[in-house]
Protein backbone atom coordinates (compact mmCIF):
# COMPACT_ATOMS: atom_id res chain seq x y z
CA UNK A 1 0.00 0.00 0.00
CA UNK A 2 1.18 2.89 -0.65
CA UNK A 3 2.02 5.71 2.19
CA UNK A 4 -1.00 7.91 2.88
CA UNK A 5 1.78 11.06 3.57
CA UNK A 6 4.71 11.11 2.08
CA UNK A 7 6.50 14.82 2.77
CA UNK A 8 9.78 15.17 0.62
CA UNK A 9 12.17 17.77 1.40
CA UNK A 10 9.52 20.78 2.00
CA UNK A 11 10.79 24.32 2.53
CA UNK A 12 8.05 27.46 3.79
CA UNK A 13 8.57 30.54 4.89
CA UNK A 14 6.23 33.52 5.62
CA UNK A 15 8.62 36.61 4.40
CA UNK A 16 12.12 36.14 6.07
CA UNK A 17 10.90 33.77 8.76
CA UNK A 18 11.31 29.91 8.07
CA UNK A 19 8.74 27.58 9.62
CA UNK A 20 9.68 24.06 7.58
CA UNK A 21 13.04 23.48 7.02
CA UNK A 22 13.82 20.44 4.23
CA UNK A 23 10.97 18.78 5.99
CA UNK A 24 10.69 14.47 5.45
CA UNK A 25 7.80 12.78 6.54
CA UNK A 26 6.54 9.08 6.15
CA UNK A 27 3.45 8.01 7.34
CA UNK A 28 2.49 4.25 7.36
CA UNK A 29 -0.78 3.08 6.30
CA UNK A 30 -3.65 2.17 8.47
CA UNK A 31 -1.40 3.67 11.06
CA UNK A 32 -2.33 6.13 14.08
CA UNK A 33 0.75 9.04 13.29
CA UNK A 34 1.59 11.25 16.10
CA UNK A 35 3.03 14.46 15.02
CA UNK A 36 4.93 16.43 17.86
CA UNK A 37 6.27 19.76 18.42
CA UNK A 38 6.68 22.56 20.68
CA UNK A 39 4.92 25.91 20.22
CA UNK A 40 6.18 27.32 16.57
CA UNK A 41 8.11 24.41 15.45
CA UNK A 42 5.72 24.08 12.33
CA UNK A 43 3.45 21.78 12.88
CA UNK A 44 0.27 23.71 12.12
CA UNK A 45 2.17 25.26 8.45
CA UNK A 46 2.79 21.54 8.20
CA UNK A 47 -0.81 20.68 8.66
CA UNK A 48 -1.77 23.20 6.23
CA UNK A 49 -0.13 21.97 3.35
CA UNK A 50 -0.99 18.53 3.86
CA UNK A 51 -4.45 19.78 3.51
CA UNK A 52 -4.11 21.96 0.50
CA UNK A 53 -4.45 24.99 2.22
CA UNK A 54 -1.05 26.45 1.57
CA UNK A 55 1.82 25.51 -1.15
CA UNK A 56 5.44 24.85 -0.03
CA UNK A 57 7.56 26.77 -1.37
CA UNK A 58 10.05 24.06 -2.53
CA UNK A 59 9.89 20.22 -2.30
CA UNK A 60 7.22 17.39 -2.63
CA UNK A 61 4.03 16.31 -0.86
CA UNK A 62 2.24 13.26 -2.27
CA UNK A 63 -0.81 11.88 -0.69
CA UNK A 64 -1.75 8.15 -1.67
CA UNK A 65 1.35 8.19 -3.50
CA UNK A 66 0.15 10.99 -5.97
CA UNK A 67 1.23 14.57 -5.54
CA UNK A 68 -0.84 16.97 -4.08
CA UNK A 69 -0.23 19.98 -6.44
CA UNK A 70 -1.21 18.17 -9.73
CA UNK A 71 -4.30 15.77 -7.71
CA UNK A 72 -5.43 18.24 -5.11
CA UNK A 73 -9.19 17.59 -5.36
CA UNK A 74 -9.47 14.21 -6.17
CA UNK A 75 -6.84 13.60 -3.58
CA UNK A 76 -8.35 15.67 -0.95
CA UNK A 77 -12.24 13.95 -1.41
CA UNK A 78 -10.12 11.07 0.21
CA UNK A 79 -9.30 12.66 3.73
CA UNK A 80 -11.67 13.75 6.40
CA UNK A 81 -10.30 16.18 8.63
CA UNK A 82 -11.08 17.99 12.27
CA UNK A 83 -8.86 20.75 13.34
CA UNK A 84 -9.53 21.76 17.04
CA UNK A 85 -13.72 22.53 17.94
CA UNK A 86 -15.98 21.25 15.06
CA UNK A 87 -17.98 23.79 13.56
CA UNK A 88 -22.01 22.42 14.34
CA UNK A 89 -25.01 24.14 14.34
CA UNK A 90 -26.52 23.98 17.87
CA UNK A 91 -30.00 24.43 16.88
CA UNK A 92 -30.35 20.77 14.68
CA UNK A 93 -29.77 17.91 15.76
CA UNK A 94 -26.65 15.89 15.82
CA UNK A 95 -28.07 13.72 12.46
CA UNK A 96 -29.29 16.83 10.67
CA UNK A 97 -25.62 18.23 11.37
CA UNK A 98 -24.63 15.04 9.58
CA UNK A 99 -27.37 15.42 7.05
CA UNK A 100 -25.92 19.39 5.95
CA UNK A 101 -22.49 17.39 5.69
CA UNK A 102 -23.59 14.85 3.71
CA UNK A 103 -24.98 16.84 1.39
CA UNK A 104 -22.06 19.02 0.51
CA UNK A 105 -20.49 15.75 -0.38
CA UNK A 106 -23.05 14.32 -1.84
CA UNK A 107 -22.35 10.38 -0.60
CA UNK A 108 -24.93 8.05 0.67
CA UNK A 109 -27.39 8.69 3.51
CA UNK A 110 -26.34 5.05 5.08
CA UNK A 111 -23.55 6.38 5.54
CA UNK A 112 -24.59 9.03 8.34
CA UNK A 113 -25.69 5.81 10.33
CA UNK A 114 -22.64 4.39 9.85
CA UNK A 115 -20.78 7.56 10.95
CA UNK A 116 -23.37 7.64 14.29
CA UNK A 117 -22.28 4.27 15.59
CA UNK A 118 -18.46 4.41 14.82
CA UNK A 119 -18.51 7.20 17.56
CA UNK A 120 -20.81 6.20 19.49
CA UNK A 121 -23.86 8.76 19.25
CA UNK A 122 -26.64 6.87 17.77
CA UNK A 123 -28.87 6.92 20.68
CA UNK A 124 -28.00 10.97 21.07
CA UNK A 125 -28.63 11.44 17.43
CA UNK A 126 -31.97 13.14 17.59
CA UNK A 127 -30.65 15.67 20.58
CA UNK A 128 -30.14 19.63 20.02
CA UNK A 129 -26.40 19.66 19.59
CA UNK A 130 -27.10 22.68 22.24
CA UNK A 131 -27.59 19.82 24.41
CA UNK A 132 -24.64 17.59 24.08
CA UNK A 133 -21.20 18.07 26.26
CA UNK A 134 -18.14 18.82 24.94
CA UNK A 135 -16.68 15.31 24.66
CA UNK A 136 -20.54 14.51 22.08
CA UNK A 137 -19.54 17.80 19.99
CA UNK A 138 -16.25 16.50 19.89
CA UNK A 139 -16.83 13.18 18.82
CA UNK A 140 -20.22 14.37 16.38
CA UNK A 141 -17.19 16.32 14.51
CA UNK A 142 -15.25 13.35 13.95
CA UNK A 143 -18.70 11.71 12.60
CA UNK A 144 -18.42 14.31 10.33
CA UNK A 145 -14.88 13.89 9.17
CA UNK A 146 -15.78 10.48 8.80
CA UNK A 147 -18.79 11.02 6.65
CA UNK A 148 -16.99 10.59 3.26
CA UNK A 149 -15.69 7.35 4.17
CA UNK A 150 -12.21 8.93 4.07
CA UNK A 151 -8.78 6.94 3.80
CA UNK A 152 -6.43 9.35 5.57
CA UNK A 153 -7.95 11.46 8.63
CA UNK A 154 -6.14 14.53 10.16
CA UNK A 155 -6.73 15.78 13.54
CA UNK A 156 -4.83 18.70 14.62
CA UNK A 157 -5.57 19.07 18.75
CA UNK A 158 -9.09 16.76 19.09
CA UNK A 159 -8.56 16.61 22.21
CA UNK A 160 -8.55 20.25 23.17
CA UNK A 161 -10.79 21.62 25.80
CA UNK A 162 -12.24 18.20 26.60
CA UNK A 163 -12.48 16.86 30.26
CA UNK A 164 -10.87 13.72 31.23
CA UNK A 165 -13.80 11.55 30.50
CA UNK A 166 -14.03 12.68 26.87
CA UNK A 167 -10.47 12.68 26.56
CA UNK A 168 -10.07 9.37 26.78
CA UNK A 169 -13.69 8.75 24.89
CA UNK A 170 -11.91 10.52 21.63
CA UNK A 171 -8.97 8.19 22.37
CA UNK A 172 -10.43 4.92 22.11
CA UNK A 173 -12.54 5.77 19.05
CA UNK A 174 -8.99 7.47 17.60
CA UNK A 175 -7.09 3.93 18.51
CA UNK A 176 -10.03 1.77 16.84
CA UNK A 177 -9.93 3.92 13.56
CA UNK A 178 -7.88 1.73 11.78
CA UNK A 179 -8.72 -1.88 12.25
CA UNK A 180 -12.79 -0.69 12.27
CA UNK A 181 -12.54 1.75 9.46
CA UNK A 182 -8.76 0.76 7.65
CA UNK A 183 -8.46 4.63 8.33
CA UNK A 184 -5.16 6.15 8.82
CA UNK A 185 -5.14 9.10 11.55
CA UNK A 186 -2.54 11.92 11.33
CA UNK A 187 -2.81 13.25 14.79
CA UNK A 188 -1.55 16.43 16.02
CA UNK A 189 -1.68 17.45 19.77
CA UNK A 190 0.15 18.96 22.89
CA UNK A 191 -0.74 16.38 25.10
CA UNK A 192 2.05 14.14 25.12
CA UNK A 193 1.05 11.11 27.17
CA UNK A 194 -2.58 10.86 25.15
CA UNK A 195 -0.61 10.86 22.00
CA UNK A 196 1.57 7.98 23.72
CA UNK A 197 -1.17 5.78 24.29
CA UNK A 198 -2.68 6.50 20.92
CA UNK A 199 0.25 6.54 18.45
CA UNK A 200 2.13 3.57 17.13
CA UNK A 201 4.09 6.09 15.26
CA UNK A 202 5.68 9.57 16.15
CA UNK A 203 7.49 12.16 14.55
CA UNK A 204 8.61 15.06 16.56
CA UNK A 205 9.59 18.45 14.68
CA UNK A 206 11.53 21.13 16.34
CA UNK A 207 12.45 24.43 14.07
CA UNK A 208 10.70 23.13 11.44
CA UNK A 209 12.94 19.89 10.96
CA UNK A 210 12.26 16.30 12.05
CA UNK A 211 14.26 15.51 14.96
CA UNK A 212 12.83 11.69 15.27
CA UNK A 213 10.85 9.28 12.96
CA UNK A 214 9.64 6.19 14.19
CA UNK A 215 7.74 3.70 16.28
CA UNK A 216 7.29 4.32 19.78
CA UNK A 217 9.69 1.46 20.54
CA UNK A 218 12.10 3.15 18.44
CA UNK A 219 11.76 6.28 20.19
CA UNK A 220 12.21 4.43 23.34
CA UNK A 221 15.43 2.15 22.38
CA UNK A 222 16.95 5.70 21.45
CA UNK A 223 17.46 6.31 25.45
CA UNK A 224 18.82 3.74 27.76
CA UNK A 225 16.93 3.40 31.24
CA UNK A 226 18.07 4.85 34.40
CA UNK A 227 18.45 2.73 37.51
CA UNK A 228 16.86 4.03 41.10
CA UNK A 229 18.36 2.15 43.94
CA UNK A 230 17.25 2.89 47.56
CA UNK A 231 20.09 1.52 50.35
CA UNK A 232 20.29 1.38 53.92
CA UNK A 233 23.66 3.27 53.80
CA UNK A 234 23.32 6.00 51.28
CA UNK A 235 27.09 7.31 51.97
CA UNK A 236 28.72 3.84 51.44
CA UNK A 237 26.85 2.96 48.60
CA UNK A 238 27.30 6.36 46.69
CA UNK A 239 31.14 5.40 47.04
CA UNK A 240 31.14 2.11 45.87
CA UNK A 241 28.82 3.23 42.68
CA UNK A 242 30.90 6.22 41.65
CA UNK A 243 33.88 3.83 41.29
CA UNK A 244 32.23 1.47 38.53
CA UNK A 245 29.49 3.95 37.62
CA UNK A 246 30.28 7.19 34.98
CA UNK A 247 27.04 8.85 36.36
CA UNK A 248 25.91 8.91 40.16
CA UNK A 249 23.48 10.98 41.61
CA UNK A 250 22.43 11.08 45.33
CA UNK A 251 19.08 12.18 46.96
CA UNK A 252 18.56 10.83 50.67
CA UNK A 253 18.33 7.05 51.04
CA UNK A 254 18.11 7.10 47.10
CA UNK A 255 20.71 6.81 44.76
CA UNK A 256 19.78 7.36 40.57
CA UNK A 257 22.45 5.94 38.26
CA UNK A 258 22.45 7.79 34.49
CA UNK A 259 21.69 5.89 31.35
CA UNK A 260 25.66 6.92 30.36
CA UNK A 261 27.08 4.38 33.56
CA UNK A 262 26.69 1.09 30.92
CA UNK A 263 26.17 -0.24 34.81
CA UNK A 264 23.33 -3.15 34.73
CA UNK A 265 20.74 -3.70 37.56
CA UNK A 266 21.96 -7.19 38.33
CA UNK A 267 25.55 -6.00 38.64
CA UNK A 268 24.81 -3.04 41.23
CA UNK A 269 22.47 -5.12 43.29
CA UNK A 270 25.87 -7.46 43.42
CA UNK A 271 27.83 -5.17 44.32
CA UNK A 272 26.05 -3.51 46.87
CA UNK A 273 24.95 -6.88 48.14
CA UNK A 274 28.05 -8.08 48.44
CA UNK A 275 29.45 -4.92 50.75
CA UNK A 276 27.01 -5.20 53.02
CA UNK A 277 24.87 -2.39 52.09
CA UNK A 278 20.88 -3.49 52.12
CA UNK A 279 18.86 -2.71 48.97
CA UNK A 280 15.52 -2.20 49.62
CA UNK A 281 14.66 -0.71 46.45
CA UNK A 282 16.40 -1.08 43.01
CA UNK A 283 14.16 -0.31 39.77
CA UNK A 284 14.76 0.14 36.17
CA UNK A 285 13.17 3.34 34.90
CA UNK A 286 12.82 4.27 31.61
CA UNK A 287 12.16 7.99 30.03
CA UNK A 288 8.65 8.50 29.56
CA UNK A 289 7.48 10.17 26.06
CA UNK A 290 8.15 14.06 28.00
CA UNK A 291 11.70 12.95 28.42
CA UNK A 292 12.35 12.19 25.16
CA UNK A 293 10.48 15.16 23.50
CA UNK A 294 12.82 17.58 26.10
CA UNK A 295 15.55 15.95 25.15
CA UNK A 296 15.00 16.17 21.44
CA UNK A 297 13.82 19.42 21.00
CA UNK A 298 14.98 21.17 24.06
CA UNK A 299 11.55 22.58 25.05
CA UNK A 300 9.50 22.74 27.77
CA UNK A 301 6.10 20.41 28.02
CA UNK A 302 3.95 22.92 26.30
CA UNK A 303 1.08 22.45 28.66
CA UNK A 304 -0.64 20.77 31.85
CA UNK A 305 -2.35 17.33 30.75
CA UNK A 306 -6.21 17.94 31.44
CA UNK A 307 -6.38 15.04 33.93
CA UNK A 308 -3.54 16.45 36.14
CA UNK A 309 -5.03 19.69 37.04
Amino acid sequence: MESPIRVEHVWKSYGNTPAVCGLNLNVPPQSVYGFLGPNGAGKSTTIRMILGLQRPDRGTICLFGRPLERERTSLLRRIGSLVESPSLYSHLTGRENLEVHRRLLGVSKRLIDDALATVDLTSAADRLVRHYSSGMKQRLGLAQALLGEPELLVLDEPTNELDPAGIHAVRSLVQSLPSRRGVTVFLSSHLLSEVEQMATHLAIISQGRVMFEGTREELHQRSKQQIIVEVDQPERAYALLSRFCRTVARDGNILRIGPDSQCEPAQINSLLVKEGVAVSRLTAQHPTLEDLFLELTGSPAAEKEYAAQ
